[in-house]
């Protein structure tokens, strides 16, 4: 943080995270996950994904593996992502899980996409009932 701010950033907020990922220190992680990988039939994927650690789409299960090993220790381009995602036409973006941090800078980054939250069974409700399912 001392180093940001020497560098001139305006505002530093310190992350209470539970583990150092998508830096150098998770290669010994990544190392294990690569290993376990190579013991799990993987096949190519029926619906893309996007790599956050290249922003961009991966189909193949060639590709995947080393993009989910590359995610533990590569920073991601989350911005990027999404950037790309409604490049290519998506305009629905859903986030599973608590707080609503992924779906507030969604709605910042695309601008005419729509972006919800499920993190309980009312917002489970509510978002099925905007997705007209």
């Amino acid at each position: 943080m001392e180093l940001a701010r020497a560098a001139g950033a305006k505002k530093v907020i310190p992350l209470s995270v539970s583990v150092p990922s998508h830096c150098a220190m998770m290669k010994q992680a990544g190392e294990r996950l690569a290993q376990e990988l190579e013991r799990v039939t993987i096949h190519d994927l029926n619906i893309p994904i996007v790599n956050n650690a290249e922003a961009k789409f991966i189909r193949t299960a060639a590709e995947l593996r080393p993009s989910l090993v590359g995610q533990i220790t590569s920073p991601l381009y989350w911005e990027d992502s999404i950037k790309r995602m409604a490049a290519e036409g998506y305009d629905t973006f859903i986030e599973i899980g608590p707080g609503k941090v992924l779906t507030g800078l969604v709605k910042r980054i695309s601008k005419d996409g729509k972006a919800l939250n499920v993190e309980d069974q009312r917002s489970m409700n509510d978002a099925l009932v905007a997705l007209g399912i």
